[in-house]
Parts: C-alpha cells; sequence; structure tokens
C-alpha cells in the first residue's frame, strides 16, 4: 500500500499578509509543491497551500516586480516576505505543473536557492523569508506532457530592503525624538535658572542704590 504524503499547510502565514476571496466565492483549488534542494536534487516532501485569491499590491504595504514579458511578478511585502504570482499559460492543454528556480547574486558569482515544483492549479508561490540586501532571481517556467516543449522561462529580479536599514531608521526616530525632548527639558531648566538666580542679584544692586 501507499503511504499518504507529507502535508505542509502555510495557512496561518497567509492570512496576515494576504487577502483571500471573499465568503462567498467558490472555494479555490489546493495549490501542491515540493520544494526540493538548491541543486535541483530529488527529494522534498509534498505540501499543499491555498492559492492567495484576490490579492492586490497595495501602496507603502508592498512593492510589485514584473518580469519583462509581463506574466511574472513579485510582491515585496513589508514583513520581508515575497508573493509570486503568474497567470494561466498558453495553451493550458497539457500543462503538468511549474518550475520555478531560484537564485542570488553573490560576490563574484550567483548562488542556488531552492528550487520547486508547483501543480498546474498553481498560480501563486509564497517566500516566507527572503534576505535582505540580496538580489534575487526568479524564474518559473511550465512544464507540458511530451512531446509539447517547454516554453522559455518568465523571470524577475528584485532586492530586499535590509532589516538592519529598517532598524536603523526605526532607532534614528525614536533617538531623534528623545533628543528633541530633551532639548526641551534643557531650554526649560536654563529659562528657570535663569529667572530664578538672576532675579535676587538685580533685586540686591537697586537695595544697595536706593541706600
Amino acid at each position: 500500500s501507499l503511504l499518504p504524503p507529507f502535508l505542509c499547510f502555510l495557512a496561518t502565514a497567509l492570512k496576515a499578509p494576504l487577502a483571500h476571496a471573499g465568503p462567498g466565492a467558490e472555494e479555490p483549488p489546493w495549490c501542491p509543491y515540493k520544494v526540493l534542494g538548491g541543486e535541483g536534487t530529488a527529494g522534498g516532501r509534498l505540501c499543499f497551500r491555498p492559492p492567495a485569491r484576490g490579492f492586490q499590491c497595495a501602496a507603502g504595504a508592498c512593492r510589485a516586480h514584473r518580469s519583462p514579458g509581463g506574466a511574472l511578478a513579485a510582491n515585496v511585502l513589508a514583513n520581508g516576505s515575497v508573493l509570486l504570482q503568474w497567470g494561466p499559460p498558453r495553451p493550458a492543454a497539457g500543462l503538468r505543473g511549474f518550475a520555478l528556480n531560484c537564485s542570488w547574486d553573490g560576490t563574484y558569482t550567483r548562488f542556488p536557492c531552492d528550487s520547486v515544483e508547483l501543480g498546474a492549479a498553481c498560480r501563486d508561490y509564497l517566500l516566507p523569508e527572503a534576505h535582505g540586501s540580496v538580489r534575487y532571481r526568479l524564474c518559473l517556467q511550465p512544464r507540458y506532457a511530451p512531446p509539447r516543449p517547454a516554453p522559455p522561462a518568465q523571470c524577475v529580479e528584485f532586492r530586499l530592503e535590509p532589516a538592519a536599514m529598517r532598524d536603523i531608521v526605526v532607532a534614528m526616530t525614536a533617538v531623534g525624538g528623545s533628543i528633541c525632548v530633551m532639548l526641551v527639558f534643557i531650554c526649560l531648566l536654563v529659562a528657570y535658572i535663569t529667572e530664578n538666580l538672576m532675579s535676587p542679584a538685580r533685586g540686591g544692586a537697586g537695595a544697595a542704590t536706593a541706600a
């Protein structure tokens, strides 16, 4: 007998940053996928996740990057995750699935990331944690049953804002606010000292003149 496949659910991770279809919409099919090694080695677990239907990249909380042909979009979210989206390929007959290859630029060469095999029903994929200050290149290629050849891959490149830079901006904002408060306090203290220490001296000088 065949053992049931391992099931991996990312619904919890998707609820916060992504928007789904309304309650009255038809329930979308599950997207099966398998994560392979960086060299495309065999293995990995068969996982399932719900599609992110109805998601739109909102300004301020998301930044969209598109492939030259426009078929593949990488939506970089504010929490550091990246949602990939693509439309149904043409022709649809004989489609077996998709191959997603990831790589990033190093100092002298390009290093492979995890490769992903996705089912024919998949139209998006979530990278939950992408590294900042790294330029990514993601290529999606539809796979068809023989003898139809695979069409050219759609590739998109993007770079995430480094997390350290976001922390520095937040820290500078907090420090700037603290400095403003300290300056106001110092100004009030100087005014208080000037008012209370200089007044008796002026009063004593006036009394001596009168005598």
